[in-house]
């Protein structure tokens, strides 16, 4: 799939790219992005959520009541979590791991599912490579609205770390800068306008493919 490079200003720079089809044209597998989000949303958890259990209440350890002949069942403590106030049984602990193992190749094909869909659709676009002197919000903002990205959730993909889009980028709501070697499914699907930097593509192809 060929697509035109545009500048930082919307206009066409007279060049076109090729999108390897290995990673913006195969058949999607639903399922490996099913598996591929549902392990980010996993790895998001803090498991740090508590509940103390009948050993942790502070109560009193006296036996409340005779054991036999009172018609209802045993109880040893009133810290039991049969009554109100005691513990909780088998409550959640902390530390807790909620992570999702995925092998290499499912996470490959989950991105490459997410990459391909965006661009059948026609939500991909590719700029020449850029940098901005200083961190400014307006610059990057100007640039979206090139783009007619600035009212849409947008992800630029760089080939490197630049201090001074990220800086510029992180104070618009819908708008994020993503470095290629971090791209995540999740983050895909959640764009609804991907930016590639022309350099980026040779670095998906070594990566990703």
């Amino acid at each position: 799939m060929k697509i035109d490079v545009l500048n930082i200003e919307g206009k066409s720079t007279g060049r076109s790219v090729e999108l390897p089809s290995e990673i913006f044209g195969v058949e999607p597998n639903d399922h490996a992005v099913y598996l591929a989000v549902k392990a980010y949303h996993a790895a998001q958890r803090q498991g740090t959520h508590k509940a103390k259990e009948k050993g942790e209440i502070t109560g009193s350890t006296k036996k409340i009541k005779r054991q036999k002949g009172t018609g209802t069942a045993r109880a040893g403590s009133i810290k039991s979590g049969l009554f109100r106030g005691g513990g909780r049984m088998f409550g959640p602990r902390a530390d807790r791991n909620y992570n999702l193992k995925l092998n290499k190749k499912v996470k490959q094909l989950a991105r490459a599912s997410a990459l391909s869909t965006k661009a059948k659709d026609g939500k991909i676009v590719v700029i020449e490579d850029f940098t901005f002197d200083n961190p400014k919000t307006s610059n990057y903002a100007g640039m979206l609205a090139s783009l007619s990205a600035a009212d849409k959730k947008s992800l630029l993909v760089l080939s490197e770390y630049d201090k001074n889009l990220l800086l510029s980028s992180r104070n618009l709501k819908k708008a994020q800068v993503v470095n290629a070697k971090d791209l995540n499914t999740f983050q895909i699907l959640d764009a609804q306008s991907i930016i590639l930097s022309e350099g980026v593509i040779e670095k998906m192809q070594e990566s990703f493919a």
